[in-house]
């Protein structure tokens, strides 16, 4: 990636291995002592990958030298041929001081490109002369410089795609490009409203669903931040809730982590307040989770594990979190009225929770046979577009 200084690099260590390996791969295949590849930048020669006999390292990564007195500037403008078999038999060669004081004998370099530019070079040299190095050498260098440009290219195109990306994230949440909207959770055997999940709609370009806006804030490192904003959003309008009632907001392991004391909180009371786990994935270390918000469920905090049934990790939370609240996913609710199996499956769940003091909320909600069949199960609460949709707080919906 490029870095503050103008460089780049891959990020990646398995990206990094295989430039490594090729860089070895020719350099030994030519009986050669260094290989490298460099980038231009500032005026200045910088190395980015460096593979050298044992016997011989004069170079290191990150290390660089004015362009100018480089055989790698003098190959790209044509003043020095790609292959040198002896520098010190060409006369352009000997200008430059390295070629006697490293000393250079043969040499072999060929340009990197990156979107029509020379980006830098792959070399191969060593400090004696070899006549036996051909055009079938020069060409396995070429070859190698190829995939390096084209390895580039690519990480260069998915970075610019992060960076959009990136941009579009910090615009919806600088610009404040989301309301939120809150669906009621409901005692299905009496009808009272007993708690609202607080549900973020986004204003911003592209149109899409609320998941991919927050996939995607992951993968640019702004996950926490979005949530947090919503969860602020939120809870501004959490006096306008009716007081019997809570509020559940969705949270990621990862925010939880990296802001344990939970601020964004503070001010408001905790026991209107539950925290719904959303990862999908295993978390690594539950224990420090759990510590996380031990304190906090102390002063009121509910806390419940979001998707149950959609997944191995889901039921790993259940077992290490220990929450208030175990929300069946709507995947194992839809159409739960004519699959034993899905009934099977809930009926487990539902015997779980009253073994552990838990509640369950069924998720997804949307016919009149579902809601009978939840209820033949013993589940009392649920949420679903059959019982409530979700709605900003002014709509008489709520």
């Amino acid at each position: 990636m490029a870095t503050p200084d103008g460089l780049f690099f891959t990020g990646s260590d398995i990206v990094d291995q295989l430039l490594q390996e090729a860089l070895r791969a020719v350099r030994t295949h030519l009986g050669l002592e260094v290989a490298f590849i460099s980038q231009f930048t500032a005026g200045r020669r910088v190395f980015l990958y460096v593979d050298s006999d044992s016997g011989f390292s004069p170079l290191r990564v990150g290390d660089g030298d004015p362009l100018e007195q480089s055989f790698c500037q003098r190959v790209v403008d044509g003043r020095l041929p790609p292959l040198i078999c002896d520098a010190r038999d060409h006369a352009e060669a000997m200008t430059l001081a390295v070629t006697t004081q490293l000393p250079v004998g043969a040499h072999l370099s060929v340009p990197i490109s990156m979107d029509g530019k020379a980006f830098g070079t792959f070399c191969c040299f060593s400090r004696k002369g070899r006549t036996s190095l051909d055009g079938k050498d020069l060409a396995l260098v070429r070859c190698y410089a190829n995939f390096v440009s084209r390895i580039f290219a690519k990480i260069s195109r998915e970075r610019q795609k992060v960076l959009e990306r990136h941009t579009r994230i910090r615009e919806v949440l600088d610009g404040r490009l989301y309301r939120m909207v809150y669906q009621p959770i409901i005692r299905i055997d009496t009808g009272q409203i007993t708690g609202h999940e607080a549900l973020a709609r986004f204003t911003a370009e592209p149109q899409r669903s609320p998941d991919k806006w927050f996939n995607q804030a992951a993968e640019v490192g702004l996950q926490d931040e979005l949530e947090l904003a919503v969860i602020r959003r939120a809870l501004a309008d959490l006096e306008q809730i009716p007081g019997g009632s809570y509020v559940s907001f969705n949270i990621s392991p990862q925010t939880i982590l990296g802001h344990p004391d939970l601020h964004v909180f503070d001010g408001h009371a905790l026991g209107r307040i539950m925290l719904e786990v959303t990862e999908h994935a295993s978390i690594d270390d539950y224990g420090v989770i759990a510590d996380t918000l031990a304190q906090h469920r102390r002063r009121g905090l509910r806390l419940a594990v979001d998707d149950a049934g959609a997944g191995y990790a889901s039921f790993r939370h259940i077992l290490k979190l220990k929450p208030d609240v175990i929300k069946l996913d709507t995947t194992l609710v839809a159409e739960i009225d004519k699959d034993n199996g899905m009934r099977a499956l809930a009926a487990a769940i539902v015997h779980f929770a009253e073994e552990t003091g838990a509640k369950v909320v069924a998720e997804g909600i949307e016919t009149e046979q579902e809601l009978r069949a939840l209820r033949a199960l013993g589940i009392t609460n649920g949420q679903g577009f059959l019982l409530g949709r979700p709605n900003p707080l002014a709509s008489p919906a709520m």
